[in-house]
């Protein structure tokens, strides 16, 4: 070739390149100039105070909950341009202490792809995000998942690597190919991912790879036996306190009594794992980890040996009051886990007394008396749990009610909103005697006793918070209002 022609060719090259990344980099400006102009229309009312939500639009599953150069990163499901689901962006939070969060750009924008759930790992002072790349196709089963990597030295601008995908499809060609989850073992990248069988069993499946650009199939770690499910949705695998966990959301479960209510369950298999064999050994079966209306999609990270957890604030194939006031979805608070007696206790974040603002009341709430309190409470309940317990939740202007109940004669704790819709759970009161109630504009979670029974619940009232004890015993009650966490 001479060196005209040389020259002809990386003139070209260098400006289709340069096209491209202009592209890139306008579409992501335009996008971060609509969410800005968008959020001067959003109503207010049900905003979260100290939640993570969505400046604007649509969020579902959290991702990406990492650490990377002395920060906290959370990514999660995103569509801007409405508050229904649509093609997936990857939105972009982060936050020194898990408590205080700031917005960050967009991190991902779907082009070919939609950008479905993913992990984000640190490799040297690279943040690495691995992603479901979700192809809708003309022919049955009209869709394709494979798994894209993109980087980024800043934590902020992510570029997508142009060997994608670097997982082109699941063993047995299964569409359903999705949510990775990476981590570091030795010298090896790990990932699991969640699929189906041919017979539509949830499964997880396990790979590895040196360099995160070429897997190697490892092992089926777990998969249903029938009675699971027919898909398993965002797995997580890690270790607590000496016990390999499998973190997952499966799909299809059929309701069991109080269990498994929700449209589709989060919960966690106990078990033990050798790095050797690949392979993964139940020994304590299925358990949901929140018994709550609203709660999916979990995702773990572990900084300085201390496991935490965020979960997607919602639900699939529900109402969601938020979406006529410009957003929908928000995610729980986030909480630190330890395993206790075979059972996975959550409890919020030490940081989080961090966000308390002055005492709202503190004292002794007698039977049938009432209290009111802004949109932002922390609520600490104090009662003889060896007698019924009941408290009545409603706004000061109206909107939802929601009972939160205890019969020592049933042994259950209960989130009652209304019209049937109720959550319940056997508990049993041990030294901790309270009640742990995080209020905001329009949630509650609920960590009863060490956080062995926790409940979060998306509720809607209006105006702030009033509180009534309808127990024929007076309950001790300790209240903290709350600032702002995420400035908007």
């Amino acid at each position: 070739m001479s060196a005209l022609r040389i020259l002809l060719f990386l003139c070209f090259f260098a400006n289709v390149f340069t096209k491209s990344l202009r592209q890139d980099d306008v579409a992501k400006a335009l996008l971060e100039q609509y969410i800005e102009e968008k959020m001067a229309e959003i109503n207010p009312r049900f905003r979260p105070h100290y939640h993570v939500a969505p400046p604007v639009g649509w969020m579902n599953d959290p991702n990406g909950f990492s650490y990377y150069k002395g920060e906290y990163h959370l990514f999660y499901q995103y569509y801007p341009y409405d508050s229904i689901w649509g093609p997936m962006h990857w939105g972009h939070v982060s936050s020194p202490d898990l408590v205080h969060w700031k917005q960050l750009p967009t991190a991902l924008l779907p082009n070919e792809e939609q950008c479905f759930s993913g992990s984000a790992v640190q490799d040297g002072d690279t943040m690495v995000l691995m992603y479901t790349a979700h192809i809708v196709s003309d022919r049955d089963p009209f869709y394709n998942e494979t798994q894209y990597l993109a980087y980024s030295d800043d934590g902020i601008n992510f570029d997508k690597y142009d060997g994608n995908p670097v997982l082109p499809s699941a063993p047995n060609g299964s569409p359903d190919f999705r949510d990775p989850k990476v981590w570091r073992h030795g010298d090896h990248w790990y990932v699991i991912l969640g699929s189906k069988t041919d017979d539509k069993r949830g499964r997880v499946l396990l790979y590895r790879s040196t360099d995160m650009k070429n897997w190697e199939f490892l092992n089926v770690l777990a998969e249903s036996q029938g009675d699971m499910g027919y898909m398993w949705e965002c797995p997580d695998f890690f270790e607590l306190d000496g016990k390999f966990i499998l973190l997952m959301s499966p799909q299809g479960l059929e309701p069991q009594g109080d269990r498994y209510k929700n449209t589709y369950q989060n919960g966690y298999i106990i078990g033990s794992f050798d790095y050797e064999t690949f392979e993964f050994v139940q020994e304590v079966p299925f358990q949901e980890i929140d018994f709550g209306h609203d709660f999916y999609a979990a995702q773990t990270t572990e900084v300085n040996g201390r496991r935490y957890l965020i979960s997607w604030f919602s639900m699939w194939e529900v109402p969601h009051p938020e979406d006529v006031d410009g957003w929908a979805g928000m995610m729980t608070i986030v909480r630190e886990l330890k395993l206790v007696d075979n059972k996975i206790i959550m409890k919020p974040v030490d940081e989080i007394v961090a966000l308390r603002e002055s005492v709202a009341t503190v004292g002794d709430l007698e039977s049938n008396e009432e209290v009111e309190f802004g949109q932002a409470v922390e609520i600490i309940i104090a009662a003889n749990f060896e007698e019924s317990v009941q408290l009545q939740l409603e706004g000061r202007d109206g909107g939802d009610k929601v009972w939160l109940r205890w019969d020592p004669e049933v042994g259950k704790v209960v989130v009652d909103r209304g019209s049937g819709d109720i959550r319940q759970v056997e508990w049993e009161p041990n030294s901790s005697d309270s009640w742990r109630i995080f209020l905001d504009s329009s949630s509650l979670e609920l960590f009863c006793g060490i956080g062995d029974v926790v409940f979060s619940s998306r509720v809607y009232p209006l105006g702030g918070w009033k509180l009534i004890n309808l127990s024929n015993q007076d309950v001790e009650i300790e209240a903290y209002n709350l600032k702002k966490s995420f400035p908007m």
